[in-house]
């Protein structure tokens, strides 16, 4: 099979030319993947597009133009043609079904794929439903997965949900999402996307349908399990990479050093890996190494990296806690008061409003179980989404003039949302009392001067 990246405008389908292959397409799940993805299809050459969500209210207010994720703007919403429903029965008849639900982690951190199987359920009562085509459909899958699952599990739960055979009456396929929610320039139109299909004949009709929404290219993958393991390892790297970073940090804070002075140095080398330190969380960096770690121990291999790396920066919101509530019992203590502190920003990701898995929670908890009063504040978040999912009531608002009894003891800039980067001098002379400090989580204020007899914490 190819195996290189091409722009799929003339491959072949068993002798047939598939560049004029414009089928129906099903997007099932309309997050942060499926909703940008689903637009994209929309937009292409392809035949129409329909995207499905079991949220009828996500549905509602996405056909009332408001995209909550802020992936999507109003205007692409409503103009692109892409038709949006919470109904199953309007995917009948698709010829490729995309599915994009989310795959997290149970409380032991094991591969939970609940979300996966019951989607498999949806669509494969779908496919039973459906009249015989000339071209057998496809139920492609994007979400992140260890190598088998496609094949193993969504196989065979498709096959009992439709009374269908796979590779016969339906065939499956797997081409990992790789959006990077916030990003405006790596978007679904501009990235490479692999592809992989249960037959060659299967894999050359999705680069082509695929091939229409990215003017990036499509990359082929040899097989199905290739192409999933391909994903698992993308995010799993990334972690070990950062929590080798996170490690770092905690060695140059015992030297007094500062981990960001160190790395403006280190990048000038040309082949140095630049990656910050930080909170992981997310819906992929902080789950995905877990599907890669729940593979190997199956297969009888002790994965030591990807735990270890896990272990680092599943810690580092207490750490975190432990060195600021160190700073701020170094300071010149108030007699009697419980420390305030403040946090500023607790969504998994600057400028996004996603709360899902953020380590910010252990922070703000790691600094309560140490005596302090903690305020958090996020410019993105939905307070009512941070109530139902963490139990925290969030600041409507900073307040103008410090905290009510006299100004906070520190500020924490724990995620990098635009609105805390324009910190200047006297926002912190407004919020901070006398003597008080910040702790530079990200980085984001080393050029602040701050005021005289304030103090500058930063990793």
């Amino acid at each position: 099979m190819n195996t290189t990246v091409r722009p799929s405008a003339t491959m072949s389908d068993a002798g047939n030319d598939t560049s004029a292959d414009t089928t129906a397409i099903a997007v099932i799940g309309l997050g942060y993947v499926g909703l940008p993805l689903a637009v994209a299809a929309a937009q292409s050459e392809n035949g129409p597009v329909v995207g499905y969500d079991i949220n009828a209210e996500r549905v509602a207010a996405l056909k009332a133009g408001l995209d909550h994720t802020g992936q999507v703007d109003e205007a692409t919403l409503k103009s692109c043609g892409l038709v949006l429903t919470d109904d199953p029965a309007s995917l009948i008849g698709a010829g490729l079904y995309i599915v994009t639900v989310p795959t997290p982690v149970d409380a032991a951190k094991q591969p939970d794929l609940r979300p996966l199987q019951a989607a498999c359920q949806t669509v494969g009562e779908v496919l039973g439903r459906a009249p015989v085509g000339a071209m057998a459909p496809i139920v492609v899958f994007e979400s992140t997965v260890y190598p088998g699952v496609t094949e193993e599990i969504c196989g065979p739960a498709l096959e009992a949900a439709s009374g269908l055979r796979a590779g016969r009456d339906f065939f499956l396929g797997y081409s990992p999402e790789r959006i990077n929610p916030g990003d405006r320039f790596h978007t679904i139109d501009r990235i490479i996307k692999v592809v992989a299909g249960q037959t060659p004949e299967v894999a050359d009709r999705l680069a082509a349908l695929y091939g229409r929404i990215t003017c990036a290219g499509v990359y082929v993958a040899r097989d199905i399990r290739t192409a999933e393991a391909a994903k698992v390892i993308e995010n799993a790297q990334r972690d070990i990479n950062i929590a080798f970073i996170n490690e770092v940090a905690m060695i140059f804070g015992r030297l007094g050093l500062s981990v960001y002075d160190v790395l403006e140095a280190a990048r000038t080398k040309w082949n140095f890996l630049d990656f910050r330190p930080g909170l992981v969380g997310g819906h992929c960096i902080g789950v995905d190494p877990f599907y890669l770690a729940h593979c190997a121990q199956a297969l009888g291999h002790d994965p030591e990296i990807i735990l270890a790396g896990r272990r680092i920066n599943d810690g580092m919101g207490d750490y975190l806690a432990g060195w600021i509530a160190n700073h701020v019992a170094s300071l010149r203590p108030r007699p009697g008061r419980t420390p305030r502190t403040l946090v500023l920003g607790v969504t998994f990701k600057e400028n996004l409003p996603d709360l899902r898995n953020s380590k910010v929670i252990d922070l703000v908890h790691g600094l309560m179980e140490r005596g302090h009063a903690v305020d958090v504040h996020d410019s993105w978040a939905d307070p009512a989404e941070a109530a139902a999912i963490y139990d925290l009531t969030l600041r409507p608002t900073l307040p103008e003039s410090g905290a009510p009894d006299g100004g906070y003891d520190c500020i924490v800039g724990a995620v990098a949302h635009d609105a805390y980067r324009a910190f200047t001098t006297e926002t912190f002379a407004a919020l901070l009392r006398p003597g008080g400090g910040i702790a530079d989580i990200k980085g984001i204020w080393r050029d602040v001067e701050l005021p005289a007899g304030l103090h500058r914490w930063q990793l």
